[in-house]
């Protein structure tokens, strides 16, 4: 075996999940090297809306401006429409992510970044070429075939795919981020619980100039309601804007027990067509693959030294559009908390979090994201006569019918719509998650969260530790409006106060840690202008939060101290807890 090469962590996938992981920790001075199999990122567009949080992630680290460049805006993502092809007859319009005139407040209050549209393809380039600009080490065409680890650190076998060479990297830590197939999970001892490959569908990437049917009413989902379209577990066909509005993804249900589908060059055109509407249409098949359904997640994201996450502890459909979402947020939380232990600022317990925030997440996306498939039910009914020969016609039909049947009918149908908010416009799913663990100190005296409003579907900003700190719009010294959420972060942890609160701004003074910064609210650097940080912060003025990297707040002091000298030794108490050291920092 070759010379072993020496690294903190090393990181085995370049996904969402990888790279930024690689990126973030790269960020925060950690010597980081990303290894992949193949000879670049992803070659096909895969996971692509990319809702608020995770523009939060890539706002944190300083990449949101380059992939906003690549994305389809916010505005373009548009209503969700179900048509009998794009040339036929449209049956309804949804209003969906956060877009209509309903919804968009909640999510211009909730965040400073709008959605935005990113197909995979254009996303991993964006997140590595940062991590290699921030100083991390990449090797493409290099596959993962082992890793032992003991007590000091992991000792990793890889092999170049083109020559065969086979080296060893020795490294403190080691990330699995290697997809649905993960072989660091498996040799790591973790386990993926639920159902594999439950149901398929056939995607087929095509090229096509579709404006003349869609500039009108643009949007990145139009579902088919056809007789000839009525496959598969949704029971609709799907067109998907890549590169509004020329390059397309289609996309239909298959019967898994009659084998693999056909994907001859007639049938795809055939079906293309038919999803069209335009039996002359024109197109270029870029690639046909088959994407399975799967609903399973791994409870334990980690042993020892090795963590996994990304799609290899989450696996699930597309539906409510939470993958790559999910797997970013996944690096987010770990990769400062690797950065800090190996820079010696937090223990290695801090480390143990990981799981216990990340994996209550991972088991609710699948959950979402499969019931989001369930949840077509009530609108098939609306589009279907099951008695009839022809279902779907028979069902539309009734649709348009002027008498007492239509209008139930019609009254079926507006319900199923509000219904499928769960999936289109659900806001909390989204930013709402709570971190549950010892890196988090609870309120006592603040009670157990009550929602004001259905959780699924609405934000509810709070600074209760365990939730991500609120965004509020400050201005700063020379009068440019800045976040909140822009104040924080940026691998720092961050105590929050107001004017009112000086002895915290003098506690973190004498405390002097390299990685702990002051925010007062009201100085020249970040003023309530709009009272709006006043509004959502929930504690007096003269109280404190304490931000982590991630934006979580880890502990908050709703009211004010007697002098510099209890604020200290709250603050301290409060770090050692959250961060797992001694009392190394009172």
């Amino acid at each position: 075996m070759n010379p072993i090469e020496e690294t903190d962590v090393l990181v085995i996938g370049a996904g969402p999940m990888g790279a930024t992981t690689a990126l973030a920790l790269a960020r925060m001075g950690v010597k980081v090297q990303m290894v992949n199999r193949y000879n670049w990122t992803a070659t096909t567009p895969r996971a692509h809306i990319t809702n608020q949080r995770a523009v939060e992630v890539l706002r944190d680290l300083g990449v949101e401006e380059d992939a906003r460049r690549e994305a389809t805006p916010w505005e373009w993502m548009g209503d969700t429409l179900f048509t009998t092809s794009l040339a036929g007859r449209e049956i309804a319009r949804l209003r969906t992510w956060g877009t209509g005139d309903k919804r968009i407040g909640d999510y211009l209050q909730g965040s400073p970044c709008p959605m935005m549209d990113i197909p995979q393809h254009r996303m991993e380039p964006i997140l590595v070429k940062h991590a290699a600009t921030q100083g991390a080490v990449l090797s493409f065409n290099t596959e993962y075939l082992k890793h032992e680890q003991d007590a000091n650190g992991v000792t990793v076998t890889l092999r170049n795919v083109n020559t065969g060479y086979e080296w060893q990297v020795r490294c403190k830590y080691l990330v699995g981020a290697d997809g649905a197939r993960s072989k660091v999970l498996e040799d790591a001892g973790l386990k993926v619980e639920g159902e594999l490959a439950r149901a398929a569908t056939a995607y087929v990437l095509f090229k096509a100039d579709l404006s003349r049917y869609v500039a009108h009413r643009p949007s990145i989902l139009y579902w088919i309601v056809t007789s000839n379209a009525a496959f598969g577990e949704i029971g609709m066909g799907l067109l998907r804007a890549i590169d509004p509005w020329k390059r397309w993804i289609a996309g239909w249900g298959l019967d898994m027990k009659k084998g693999e589908p056909d994907f001859s060059a007639e049938e795809v055109l055939s079906k293309i067509r038919l999803l069209v509407g335009d039996p002359n249409l024109e197109v270029e098949i870029e690639n046909t693959s088959v994407w399975y359904v799967n609903q399973a997640v791994a409870p334990i994201y980690s042993n020892g030294r090795v963590f996994c996450g990304g799609d290899a502890v989450h696996r699930h459909p597309p539906s409510s559009g939470l993958g790559s979402n999910t797997c970013m947020q996944d690096a987010f939380n770990l990769a400062w908390k690797l950065a800090y232990v190996v820079k010696g600022y937090a223990g290695p317990g801090l480390l143990d979090s990981y799981t216990l925030e990340r994996a209550p997440v991972g088991a609710q996306i699948v959950k979402r994201a499969n019931q989001s498939r369930v949840d077509y039910g009530p609108l098939n009914a609306c589009f279907r006569d099951k008695e009839a020969a022809d279902p779907v016609a028979a069902g539309l039909q009734k649709l348009s019918d002027p008498g007492p049947d239509g209008v139930a009918r019609r009254e079926a149908l507006r319900k199923a719509l509000d219904f499928k908010n769960t999936e289109f416009n659900a806001h909390g799913i989204e930013l709402n998650q709570r971190c549950v663990s010892d890196a988090v100190i609870p309120d006592l005296n603040a009670g157990d969260e009550i929602w004001e409003r259905d959780p699924v579907l609405y934000l509810q900003a709070t600074t209760r530790p365990g939730a991500k700190v609120p965004h509020a719009w400050l201005i700063d010294e020379r009068g440019w409006r800045i976040s909140m959420l822009d104040l924080v972060g940026k691998g720092r942890t961050t105590v929050v106060t107001g004017l009112a609160g000086q002895d915290w701004a003098k506690a973190v003074q004498e405390i002097d840690l390299p990685f702990l910064d002051v925010l007062v609210v009201g100085t020249a650097k970040a003023q309530d202008v709009y009272c709006e940080w006043q509004a959502v912060r929930e504690i007096d003025e003269a109280g404190a939060l304490l931000v982590r990297p991630d934006g979580v707040v880890a502990w908050r002091h709703k009211h004010g101290v007697n002098d510099a000298t209890q604020a200290r030794k709250l603050l301290a108490q409060a770090l050692n807890s959250v961060l797992s050291v001694s009392a190394r920092h009172v």
